[in-house]
């Protein structure tokens, strides 16, 4: 049965973890990553972040980190394309060895924070074997078998987003013209206008990823 776990990993035991520490205030989210063999992965990076002053200089002297490119700069948003060199034992077994599917992954501060697809229990539990061998963070903070789950499981979304999704549509603010707005929304939910727009993001992503994407994944490629 495949099983959706929600994970923390240490930030100072992954990749990134220099430039984390520096940019406590920046989060960083994996928007696409590939993995196609034991020395490194390649991941897009969207970041965003009240400043990115000192950004680019810090990612350029990670040494977790090589090839380094820019794609794209907004006011309050950026997207990088990188390769990652070391300190990544961790996604390298859940993918390469468990066939596991990284499905979303953000890391700021002290952590990361990952959600993922694993063919089975026993390809998550052989991952959190491997990682105390390896005397490796692998925090498991929630997991949901996928089999007989109720509207929100079966499409890899979490509690947040599938109420978000669902409150947001059942007021019309995905009618033309809208019904609602986004501040009403958020009030009502008791969340800030950043907090639902973030879980309405990130829930349309797991819903297209899921349901409508039908070409292999970047991962599996």
């Amino acid at each position: 049965m495949s099983t959706i776990a929600e994970l923390e990993l240490a930030a100072n035991e992954f990749a990134l973890a220099e430039t984390l520490a520096s940019h406590p205030e920046i989060e960083f989210e994996v928007v696409r990553m590939a993995a196609h063999d034991r020395d490194h992965v390649m991941p897009y990076i969207r970041v965003s972040g009240a400043t990115f002053e000192g950004l680019t200089d810090s990612l350029d002297g990670d040494p977790s980190v090589d090839e380094l490119r820019l794609l794209d700069d907004l006011e309050d948003e950026r997207l990088y394309r990188m390769h990652w060199v070391s300190d990544i034992q961790t996604v390298l077994h859940m993918v390469l060895d468990q066939g596991a599917t990284v499905v979303e992954m953000h890391g700021r501060g002290d952590r990361w924070f990952l959600r993922v697809l694993f063919p089975d229990r026993e390809a998550l539990s052989a991952t959190h074997d491997f990682c105390t061998e390896n005397d490796l963070t692998f925090t498991i903070r929630n997991i949901h078998d996928l089999q007989g789950s109720v509207g929100r499981g079966e499409f890899g979304l979490t509690r947040e987003q599938y109420e978000a999704l669902v409150r947001a549509a059942e007021r019309g603010y995905f009618d033309v013209p809208r019904e609602t707005t986004m501040s009403d929304l958020a009030a009502e939910m008791g969340v800030s206008q950043q907090a639902l727009s973030e879980r309405l993001r990130r829930g349309h992503k797991a819903l297209i990823n899921s349901a409508l994407r039908v070409e292999k994944s970047p991962l599996e490629q």
